[in-house]
């Protein structure tokens, strides 16, 4: 299928063929019928993208803040890869979509179900349910596809609450103005537009509204008083897209006393304190398109709020925008400007640096539903190297953040075919296997697995996938590297080491969880130090481990298994590997920071207790600052002692031939652990990490996670 992207780091934007996506719970799969370009969202990312790093940085101050404090911590080379790779992550384009349901996993809509939604510029869109709604038989897909920027407007309009004949200013007569003008007088209110150009000032009056064109750079002030017959404004919506602190300042000087002003667009909001403290004026920003925008719980499980607390939602407010396209009360005709073919789309987007765009809709073909793909032959062949020993054929199972940069760099670097990439939509996937050529990309699970040409899976999933996948992987026989953790529980863990004793062992595959810490060269460096110690040792390992929103995936005890489980497992590895003696017990207990129980999970202290008598100390904590270090490890032992600040640098402190350790950057070990990994396929030799380590491990964190609950 066809998806528009774009990539932030040059602003390109494309058309590229990427597999349909596979459907999840309370989700639809949608077939395209059109979707409208917004004009204003979407020429801002095409700026962005085009401008250069300088100004970039400008436009995200905020932003250059956080980077100067990862330089701090991480070092400039570790920061400029991070830079690098968060703006070559594509971005697909797009938010307001109608079409049809092809596939369903939601009790509220069927198969063959006309609706609209915020899926992206894709013939082929994946939408949670509470993000759709039914359109209704008299409005025509070409309407319905103003519902959602339509709705951005609405929400703007709930926030100021208009009441019957009230006046209200709109600033800024782009699309979502002008939709905001047409619902603001079927509110019954008395509206102002406010804009530079002239043929938008002729819309706002065509659909009902008084205008003021600023074209003449005349002061805006005294002509809204006049044309509001000598009286201040009731409310302003402001709809512009500029850097300008004025049009806040105009805004408050029109309003009347207790006015209210809300933005829905994006201007400077340098305020003067004066300009709402002496008339007590009401400032706020609404939030996309309502209410459970941006809530997992709204969006990924489908939890609607009740009607009787939330009146209007994000699903209400599209609902409410298709009652009024139903009543003949938006009149759309007016402001679509042009209409192209999803093939012609990049026409599209030189269209809008005209004057006169306003509207621009994408027109998906009626092409049978049967020839939609799932497998994309890209066409970048892989880099296939033979040995003596075989070849290693890769399927990766998730194209996330940490398989773009990490997992697969790595692999480039140890010869090894780079087969297929599976994910459950094809927009990461396209990306990393053009950037790093692989041979195909495919949401077809089923046929991945079954794929004889890949002799060896990376799995980088969520978290609650990776038993499932094992397991599978294990059946196939194929060779498993798997990001962290290993399962969620102790039945999926169980089920785990019976396959790998049964039958996976005798298959000569190798498992791997990558607790890569352990082949980070300051571990490696540290572990020969103590080799020559005889007394236990006193670990302390302290962790900055910063917060984490509590509606974030991996705090999800079904889906991310929670910090515990999906993070500390690899601290409990890394003191047991430079231990190295029997774990006998543990105890564990959470900070009382807050009264939420979740919060103090993330405050955590775990004793292990080894039968050498040595001990390792655990501080997980979340509440530090970012500046301070993430990770610091200090090792007591006969009189001696090492010091590992973020894996950057190690001292000693009474060694012999040892005084310190600095590496040019951060290195955790990830280029190590696959690389050994890989090398021990080759050679046909044991895992570099023994299943019993994997095994105990993973039993090991998960018992602490339940201690703590």
């Amino acid at each position: 299928m066809k998806q528009i992207l774009q990539n932030l780091s040059n602003g390109d934007t494309s058309i590229v063929e990427i597999p349909s996506p596979v459907n999840l719970k309370n989700n639809l799969i949608i077939k395209s019928k059109y979707s409208l370009i917004s004009s204003g969202t979407e020429k801002m990312l095409l700026d962005f993208g085009n401008s250069n790093y300088i100004k970039k940085a400008l436009k995200q101050p905020d932003r250059v803040k956080e980077v100067l404090e990862k330089i701090k911590t991480d070092g400039i080379i570790d920061t400029i890869e991070a830079v690098n790779a968060k703006l070559d992550k594509p971005i697909p384009l797009g938010y307001s979509n109608a079409g049809l349901i092809m596939e369903s996993s939601s009790t509220q809509f069927n198969a063959g179900d006309r609706v609209v939604s915020n899926g992206p510029h894709a013939e082929i869109v994946r939408v949670p349910e509470n993000l759709c709604a039914p359109i209704p038989d008299s409005v025509s897909d070409e309407e319905a596809s103003f519902t959602v920027v339509g709705a951005i407007g609405l929400q703007g309009i709930r926030l100021i609450n208009p009441t019957l004949d009230e006046t209200i200013v709109v600033v800024g007569l782009g699309l979502v103005g002008l939709l905001t003008v047409q619902i603001l007088r079927a509110n019954g209110c008395k509206v102002i537009g406010i804009d530079f150009d002239d043929k938008r000032c002729l819309l706002a009056e065509e659909f009902g509204a008084k205008s003021i064109n600023l074209s003449s750079e005349e002061d805006f002030i005294p002509q809204v008083i006049s044309v509001n017959k000598g009286k201040l404004v009731d409310k302003v919506i402001i709809a512009a897209d500029t850097n300008s602190n004025e049009v806040i300042h105009n805004s408050a000087k029109v309003c009347r006393q207790r006015g209210k002003i809300v933005l829905i667009g994006s201007v400077g909001l340098d305020l003067r304190r004066d300009d709402f403290f002496q008339k007590e004026i009401t400032f706020q920003v609404s939030s996309s398109y309502g209410p459970g925008r941006y809530d997992s719980n709204y969006e990924e499980k489908g939890q609607d709020y009740p009607i009787g607390f939330v009146r209007w939602t994000a699903k209400r407010n599209f609902e409410a925008i298709l009652s009024l396209m139903e009543q003949k009360k938006l009149n759309l005709k007016p402001l679509i400007s042009h209409t192209y073919n999803i093939s012609d789309s990049l026409d599209a987007y030189k269209d809008l640096e005209k004057k006169d765009s306003l509207g621009i809709l994408i027109k998906y073909p009626d092409k049978s539903l049967k020839n939609t793909k799932d497998t994309i032959e890209l066409e970048n062949k892989g880099l296939k190297v033979k040995n003596d020993q075989g070849e290693i054929r890769i399927g990766l199972v998730g194209a996330g953040n940490f398989s773009s940069r990490t997992i697969i760099p790595a692999l480039k670097k140890q010869k090894v075919h780079l087969d297929t990439i599976l994910s459950s939509q094809g927009l990461n996937s396209y990306h990393q296997g053009k950037k790093f050529s692989f041979k195909k990309i495919t949401t077809n699970e089923e046929a991945f697995w079954k794929n004889k040409d890949i002799n060896t899976v990376f799995i980088s999933s969520p978290h609650n996938l990776h038993a499932h996948q094992t397991l599978t992987a294990m059946k196939e026989e194929k060779h498993i590297f798997l990001e962290k953790p290993l399962c969620l529980n102790l039945l999926e863990l169980e089920q785990i080491k019976e396959t790998y004793k049964k039958t996976f062992y005798k298959s000569g595959r190798l498992l791997i969880v990558d607790f890569n810490r352990r082949f980070s060269p300051l571990i490696k460096k540290a572990k020969k130090l103590l080799s020559s110690k005889k007394e236990p040792k006193t670990i302390i390992y302290t962790i900055n481990a910063g917060h984490v929103p509590e509606d974030s995936w991996i705090q999800n005890m079904d889906v991310g298994g929670g910090r515990i489980i999906g993070e500390v497992c690899h601290f409990l590895d890394l003191i047991k590997f430079l231990v190295g003696s029997e774990l006998i017990s543990f105890n564990s207990n959470f900070g009382s920071v807050s009264q939420n129980k979740l919060k103090s999970r993330d405050q955590v202290t775990i004793n292990l207790n080894f039968s050498d008598g040595s001990l390792g100390i655990i501080h997980y904590l979340s509440n530090g600052a970012k500046s301070f270090q993430k990770e610091r490890i200090e090792i007591f032992c006969e009189n001696s002692i090492l010091q590992l600040n973020n894996f950057r640098m190690m001292k000693g402190y009474n060694w012999p031939n040892f005084t310190s350790k600095r590496l040019l950057k951060q290195d955790k070990g990830h280029i190590n652990s696959i690389r050994e990994f890989t090398n021990a396929i080759r050679d046909k030799k044991c895992s570099p990490i023994s299943f019993q380590e994997i095994y105990d491990t993973s039993k090991l964190a998960i018992e602490i996670s339940d201690s703590l609950s």
